[in-house]
């Protein structure tokens, strides 16, 4: 193999792997659509938090729809926790 085709080889390898990389770089930037019900956080999926309302008691309540139902998630300020769904 000629020098001059080495060096184009490599050059194109080169070129081959920079553009790789800033195409990955660029599809870890994008935000998960609306609709899906987590995020990909460190290159995991993680449940998207729901609606939730934090008191200054640290008690909270939260709603998660899902199609035609609804989860309720609450917890009151002494631990106590419950979670109830509807369906209409």
């Amino acid at each position: 193999m000629s020098m001059f085709n080495r060096t184009m080889l490599m050059a194109a390898a080169t070129a081959l792997l920079a553009g790789t990389g800033a195409s990955a770089a660029l599809a870890q930037d994008r935000k998960t659509p609306s609709n899906f019900s987590y995020e990909i956080r460190d290159g995991k999926r993680v449940p998207k938090p729901g609606n939730r309302i934090v008191n200054a008691d640290g008690s909270w309540r939260e709603e998660i729809r899902q199609g035609s139902c609804v989860t309720i998630k609450e917890k009151s300020a002494a631990g106590e926790y419950k979670e109830t769904r509807r369906c209409d």
